[in-house]
């Protein structure tokens, strides 16, 4: 069970408390936290990982005690648990996601199915490894013979010199760092010709952000996925089929920047608050429900969730999206992210894109906000760039010429200083929409 390390110690004692592990293992960096949460949870033992203390052996001297012997394989039951893994919170309190050795076997195998599993490739993890989207890569590369580079904290200039230095091929992203990759100017000043594949997931990309990353790693085929937690993580990946054309880049950047098609073993609908599966037209909007190998068993000790979570063996993802007559898929926004203004539904990832294409924007998030004639409204938080005088009437009018005058934000909130992120880099929009709604009646959660 991997901890968030940017969580406080207050979080991760609920966690700790809920799961009620035996063992606790950490770096010496954390020793501090690790003394308060060793008096909160005296039933748990902490060992550190590589340095003795005096009253506790670390892991590397007790694995020198005597050889640890293999498990024989073949008597495990492969519908076990093998993983804990907590979700980060960012919709309410984290839920602990069981993962069972089949879900996260068969998961590595659909990956190599789907990606070039070759033996030389170098993947280049940016992603925390106790994020789910981190994490689900780990047992793919592994199993394929792949070399593993870790970042122990993510920052470009690091992350361009482990990609020149280890002739990394592959890495996977999030929006938000592909973008503060993008816009680093030193760049240029470093080899990254090795770079062969990249993935974004945790949140929606857009053509513009491929475009640019397709600029600074030429050759290199990025593809847009889309996975969660209780998936293992991977439900879809945009690779694009050898058949496939497009009438343009652009058309071409589209498909890469979506959700792709599902992953080996992964069914995919999208439906309507019915149950019943909308049109295959790129234009009507329903709910992404999952059924496969990847699935979870549950959230651990909460049956009631369980149940809401997964319905007649499908799991509830609460995205929303589109697909096409091939089963494409592309997200349009979380459920909860739907702005419903005047009875009209406005999808806010729509509205970033839009936005976070102006050149004097780094980035942007788009919540609801209250509003006594429409109910909410779109209101925009862009920070843009340090030298940039941009002003609200000019992102209006920017915005204004591609998106239709309902959808457009009612406020702009301009500012300088990054926003609110989790541990991966997923901007935390139930923290923007806070300060917008409290002390109202109605409240949007998540």
């Amino acid at each position: 069970m991997p901890l968030n390390v940017r969580l406080h110690r207050s979080e991760l004692e609920v966690i700790l408390k809920h799961s009620q592990p035996r063992l606790v293992f950490y770096e010496q960096d954390f020793s501090p936290t690790i003394e308060l949460l060793r008096t909160a949870i005296p039933a748990c033992r902490f060992i550190p990982i590589d340095e003795d203390l005096d009253d506790r052996p670390s892991l590397v001297t007790l694995m020198a005690l005597e050889p640890v012997p293999l498990p024989n394989l073949m008597s495990l039951d492969e519908t076990s648990i093998a993983e804990l893994f907590y979700t980060s919170g960012s919709t309410g309190r984290p839920k602990g996601v069981m993962l069972s050795h089949r879900s996260l076997y068969l998961h590595a195998l659909a990956l190599a199915g789907c990606l070039d599993h070759s033996d030389n490739q170098v993947i280049l993890h940016t992603i925390p490894l106790f994020h789910a989207n981190g994490w689900g890569f780990p047992h793919f590369a592994t199993m394929c013979g792949f070399k593993h580079v870790m970042v122990r904290r993510f920052d470009p200039l690091a992350v361009f010199g482990l990609m020149e230095e280890e002739q990394a091929s592959f890495t996977i992203l999030v929006p938000t760092m592909a973008a503060t990759l993008v816009a680093c100017p030193e760049r240029t000043k470093f080899d990254l010709s090795s770079l062969k594949h990249i993935i974004i997931g945790g949140a929606a990309a857009s053509p513009e952000l491929v475009a640019q990353l397709e600029a600074l790693f030429p050759g290199c085929a990025i593809m847009g996925g889309y996975g969660l937690t209780e998936t293992s993580p991977v439900v879809s990946i945009a690779r694009q089929k050898s058949a496939m054309t497009f009438p343009d880049d652009e058309r071409r950047r589209q498909f890469a920047a979506s959700a792709g098609w599902p992953s080996l073993g992964v069914e995919v609908r999208i439906i309507d608050n019915a149950g019943t599966d909308v049109p295959q037209d790129s234009t009507s909007v329903g709910e992404i429900v999952v059924r496969g190998d990847n699935i979870m068993d549950g959230y651990f000790l909460e049956p009631d969730l369980t149940q809401d979570a997964i319905v007649d063996g499908w799991l509830r993802t609460g995205d929303m999206a589109v697909w096409n007559e091939e089963r494409c898929v592309k997200v349009v926004d979380r459920k909860k992210d739907v702005i419903i203004s005047g009875g009209e539904n406005i999808a806010s990832i729509e509205l970033e894109h839009v936005i976070q294409a102006h050149p004097d924007v780094v980035e942007c998030a788009v919540v609801a906000a209250p509003d006594p004639r429409w109910g909410e409204v779109p209101v925009a938080i862009v920070v843009t760039r340090n030298n940039s005088t941009i002003t609200e009437e000019q992102l209006l009018e920017w915005a204004g010429k591609q998106v239709a005058k309902f959808k457009l934000p009612k406020q702009f909130v301009l500012q300088k200083e990054p926003l609110p992120k989790g541990g991966t880099g997923k901007i935390l929009k139930y923290q923007l929409r806070e300060q917008f709604w409290n002390g109202k009646e109605k409240r949007i959660q998540g």
